[in-house]
């Protein structure tokens, strides 16, 4: 009886908030369609799969164990690809990450509301444009030919010949990590904004009475008060290090801003993962590669949970 009790009492819950539910039951047919259920394709990494055996070929193709992982390890551009990929996830860690937290701060610490909220949407305004955009725009600046910052150095007689920071592979880890903080910084700074609100007013009122400077009461109330979710966005940012997470797409960035010119330091293993599967046709390669990939990904989320929880207190699970 009380098992019946508690299912019609959680079932008439359910009949009340059905709109709400609907959004949540949506939200997970989303992830179990477009996230989950392709997780099923792994297993072509470990056969030697062929899209000409069509899609019953995932069941019939023949097992290959670890082949195409040694393939990738031993490949000769394998060192290359890697420290790419690390060399571009990093920088875009330590440079996208306190950006935002950063512009939360000062946008927190604006009196004048109306200015406020058009800095707010001017930052927010480029993560809504795609890289393709992005990359129009940088060379619209950053051109030798025709770019306005070249044009401009080159009439101020500052270099005898336009910088080549398109093309040259010495500049592209600074373009990307230049171009990712301005795409991305404004809309990250949403969740510093938000945590930053529900600090009690209170407290900044006790040390504004005590004395305390404005610098103060950022470094001992704002901070320690956003903690949880500088903690949360950090261990998250580490688990998709490799993908760029807050920088942007890793693949996106270096699939459009790479060419044949700076090829040795913008290819990472995404695109040529990509280049494999879809311009060689090597799709269980390409899924070797990619899965490498990923468990380097889950291994980080789980290192930087671990360390956050014994560091900080704080932890994602």
């Amino acid at each position: 009886m009380k098992k019946s009790s508690k299912f019609l009492t959680g079932w008439r819950q359910f009949y009340k908030q059905w709109q709400l539910q609907l959004f949540a039951l949506l939200g997970m047919a989303f992830l179990l369609v477009f996230c989950y259920t392709p997780l099923f394709g792994i297993i072509i990494a470990f056969k030697d799969f062929s899209i000409n055996d069509g899609f019953g070929g995932i069941f019939t193709s023949k097992w290959n164990s670890f082949r195409f992982f040694k393939e990738f390890f031993t490949y000769y551009r394998f060192g290359e690809l890697l420290k790419n990929t690390l060399v571009l996830s990093v920088l875009k860690l330590v440079f996208t990450f306190p950006a935002p937290i950063l512009l939360a701060i000062l946008l927190n610490e604006m009196r004048n509301k109306a200015f406020k909220r058009i800095v707010q949407t001017v930052s927010y305004f480029p993560n809504f444009i795609s890289w393709i955009l992005v990359y129009t725009l940088a060379n619209a600046f950053f051109s030798v030919d025709i770019g306005l910052v070249n044009q401009l150095l080159i009439k101020a007689g500052i270099v005898e010949k336009g910088i080549p920071l398109m093309t040259a592979p010495e500049y592209f880890y600074g373009t990307a990590v230049f171009w990712a903080v301005w795409k991305n910084m404004g809309w990250w700074s949403i969740i510093f904004l938000a945590a930053i609100t529900g600090i009690d007013p209170g407290l900044y009122e006790a040390a504004q009475i005590d004395g305390a400077g404005r610098f103060s009461r950022i470094w001992h109330i704002t901070l320690p008060g956003i903690k949880g979710a500088i903690v949360t966005v950090l261990i998250l940012s580490i688990g998709g290090l490799l993908g760029g997470n807050m920088g942007g797409s890793n693949f996106d960035q270096s699939y459009i801003f790479g060419n044949s010119m700076n090829n040795s330091t913008s290819e990472i293993i995404q695109t040529y993962a990509f280049s494999m599967g879809l311009a060689k046709g090597r799709f269980s390669y390409a899924t070797a590669v990619d899965l490498c990939q990923s468990i380097i990904s889950v291994t980080l989320i789980l290192i930087s949970n671990k360390v956050a929880k014994l560091t900080t207190g704080e932890g994602i699970f």
